[in-house]
């Protein structure tokens, strides 16, 4: 069962397990969600121009740069990155699913390898994205930027 829990998080209200989960197993089945056009700080990215709002209890899972859970915009699952004890705040790494966040902030998460700056995957190297799980979109919207950048370079050599 999912909870939410106030005031223990740097980002105020959580989402926290009492039950354990191994690596890959499913968390939760996004059905209950609304599409829009318009992104705002408590919608998911599912593609190009598209984000679900109106997540419910989901709306609580905030953002890690060492996340312990995967969020799938193609399958709308939410999975276990990594074996997860009772008790923990649930997490993912939101530049997963953004490529451009509404509302960019400064991370809090403590993680060694923190990105400081949250604001989506548009503004991260390849090398940071690398090391984390990607939906297609993000995939697709990188190589799209990617070869754009690699273009224009060239006409300057």
């Amino acid at each position: 069962m999912l909870n939410i829990e106030d005031g223990d998080s740097a980002y105020g209200a959580r989402l926290v397990t009492d039950e354990s989960y191994e690596c890959g197993q499913l968390i939760h089945h996004i059905t209950q969600y609304r599409v829009t056009n318009q992104p705002t700080y408590q919608t998911i990215q599912i593609g190009r121009r598209h984000h679900i709002e109106d997540l419910g209890i989901l709306a609580y899972l905030n953002h890690s740069c060492e996340p312990n859970t995967i969020v799938d915009t193609t399958a709308l699952t939410v999975t276990a990155a990594r074996d997860i004890a009772p008790g923990e705040e649930l997490n993912f790494f939101y530049p997963s699913t953004e490529w451009k966040m509404d509302q960019p902030f400064i991370c809090q998460c403590g993680a060694h390898h923190c990105l400081r700056l949250v604001a989506g995957a548009k503004y991260l190297s390849v090398d940071i994205l690398s090391r984390y799980f990607l939906n297609e979109h993000v995939r697709e919207m990188l190589a799209s930027s990617s070869s754009i950048r690699i273009a224009a370079t060239a006409r300057f050599k």
